[in-house]
């Protein structure tokens, strides 16, 4: 018996805060037609209404900004990597031809460079 006795109480609570909170959650009728009419082109938004519209430009403006940041940084990388190879190709061309014009009798690059 103990516990119907926990589940009714548990149900009654529910709907004492369910009435409650529906007073706070929802609008009255009045104001939510109101919200909804219709208005004229020449007549003034309600701040909801430029509220509304702020948000929505608001998050517009991040989302567009996110995606040209994300953007930018794939180029940046792929710029990057693209550098980096071309720098190991000629760096490696230029070893190649140090180690093929060495003649032996001076020594390599590396030893014989002009310090200012």
């Amino acid at each position: 018996m103990t516990w119907r006795q926990a589940l009714l109480l548990s149900c009654f609570c529910a709907v004492v805060l369910l009435s409650n909170a529906k007073q706070k959650i929802f609008m009255q009728e009045s104001d939510a037609s109101n919200f909804l009419k219709r208005r004229g082109k020449r007549s003034p938004k309600s701040r909801d209404e430029v509220n509304a519209e702020n948000r929505q430009k608001l998050r517009a403006d991040e989302l567009r900004r996110e995606y040209y940041e994300e953007q930018r940084n794939e180029f940046e990388n792929f710029v990057e990597e693209q550098n980096d190879e071309q720098e190991e190709r000629s760096r490696e061309a230029v070893e190649q031809w140090r180690q093929w014009h060495y003649d032996g009798l001076h020594p390599s690059y590396l030893y014989n460079r002009h310090h200012i």
